[in-house]
């Protein structure tokens, strides 16, 4: 598939290799030459440089014939004009564009053919503050991500001692839960993927990912660890569009503070939230933490543009008595050690989440939501089955037929309203979407194919 992406930030960046490394015809353009020039030794690409809005550049970069053009530049307006120029002059088929201000996203009649022609609107700020919102749902889950629109959830949960279920075999999963509710996608310990069997064992410490309907996840939490205490008292380190957006969406079920560092922003903010309280300081400042009952605070969020300070006074909240902290992280190097160090509970990437949205609009085959996990290495997808026995490789077979590649499993079908856990014998049908889990990215084109329909289905 041939692929402009604009922009070669960190998502941008992140972008292009997820993508080059799938064999697909990949063009960076940017403007500085640089970054450019990096991505070139590093992968199998092209790169233009020049203004991505400008009709000369793009034509440069293969316009004339790209299947998809991909705008994730910094600046909002450059994303939606080169959006504008791809189709009236190249007739490009799919604009995808990064919008991050509210002002645009609340009118969406904006984005339209006959508006500003964008076909897919990715706004990192919306992605991360769902994110969030579902780990404080689930205190004690790693990661929390939706299938099937909000159907089936997959959760990542480390075992702890105690937990019911740790030291046991998998298949007594069915024992401890009545009725047949969940089922362990991937086990990963001590770095290392594990395929999980019936005999499999859970070791305390073993990052464990499991699907299951959103009423019984948890019950299977509880199987696995001790179960947190719901949350009720939150901070959040920063006013800016992620603190204020979570803030709106938490404050009619939470006590929620906010700690904003500039005057300006925090009187701004404090005039559009109505029950969340507005702290104007530093989130570093030890003696404003304890004057707000750090101790007492079951999630501590630092949600700053600047990676250090988000790590710092995350590191600082859990010190000084925070239950759970969670640190906003845009460099990937920094994300590998704070979750190495186990300082902060949980680092959160807005690139993972908004390369995992993008990359559900890139797949082959009917692949409506794409998860990336594990920073990248492994991915949690939901594909839609087409087609007959005849025409399809899926349908209508028990899953115990269906030649998954190495390290792929299926952990279960949405069809219509029911959510079937998926077993050796559980037959695909027509329009079922199936959950899938791949350790290994890399084999993601034989996933595809998989749910790629033959010639003869019309």
């Amino acid at each position: 598939m041939k692929i402009i992406i604009l922009g070669a930030g960190q998502v941008g960046s992140s972008l292009a290799e997820n993508l080059a490394r799938e064999a697909n015809d990949v063009t960076v353009v940017d403007t500085n030459a640089r970054l450019l020039q990096e991505l070139q030794d590093r992968l199998d690409l092209r790169t233009v440089v020049g203004n991505a809005t400008h009709p000369p550049v793009l034509e440069r970069a293969g316009a004339q014939d790209a299947v998809m053009l991909i705008a994730v530049t910094n600046s909002d307006e450059a994303n939606m004009i080169a959006c504008q120029v791809a189709y009236t002059l190249y007739h490009t088929p799919t604009k995808i564009a990064r919008v991050r201000a509210v002002e645009y996203l609340n009118h969406p009649q904006l984005f339209s053919p006959d508006a500003l022609p964008v076909d897919v609107l990715i706004s990192p700020e919306q992605l991360v503050t769902k994110y969030v919102k579902r780990l404080i749902e689930h205190p004690g889950a790693l990661q929390v991500l939706d299938f099937a629109g909000g159907k089936v959830r997959l959760v990542a949960v480390r075992a702890y001692y105690g937990g019911p279920l740790v030291g046991q075999e998998l298949r007594t999963l069915r024992e401890h839960i009545s009725g047949d509710h969940a089922r362990v996608a991937a086990i990963f310990r001590r770095g290392k993927a594990l395929i999980p069997e019936g005999s499999t064992v859970i070791e305390a410490g073993d990052e464990v990912f499991f699907v299951a309907a959103r009423k019984n996840i948890r019950a299977v939490m509880g199987e696995l660890r001790r179960l947190d205490k719901p949350v009720k008292r939150i901070i959040l380190a920063g006013g800016g569009n992620i603190g204020k957006r979570l803030a709106q969406a938490l404050e009619s079920r939470y006590q929620v503070k906010i700690v904003e560092r500039s005057p300006q922003r925090a009187r701004a903010i404090s005039q559009d939230l109505r029950r969340t309280i507005v702290l104007q300081g530093d989130a570093a400042d030890e003696e404003l933490l304890l004057e707000e009952n750090i101790e007492n605070t079951d999630v501590f969020c630092a949600l700053t543009n600047d990676d250090e300070a988000n790590i710092l006074s995350g590191m600082l909240a859990k010190r000084l008595g925070a239950r759970m902290v969670m640190s906003l992280i845009n460099r990937a190097a920094y994300v590998d050690l704070v979750q190495e160090s186990q300082d902060i509970d949980i680092a959160i990437s807005p690139q993972q989440a908004t390369i995992g949205t993008l990359l559900a609009h890139v797949r082959r085959g009917d692949v409506v939501m794409v998860h990336s996990l594990r920073r990248g290495a492994a991915e949690a997808i939901e594909a839609v089955a087409h087609g007959s026995s005849g025409t399809s490789k899926v349908v209508g077979r028990p899953i115990e037929d269906i030649k998954l590649p190495k390290g792929a499993t299926i952990g279960c079908i949405v069809r219509g309203d029911q959510v079937l856990m998926a077993h050796h014998d559980l037959v695909i049908e027509p329009e079922d979407h199936v959950i899938l889990f791949l350790v290994d990215k890399r084999r993601i084109n034989e996933v595809e194919r998989l749910f790629q329909v033959g010639v003869t289905f019309i």
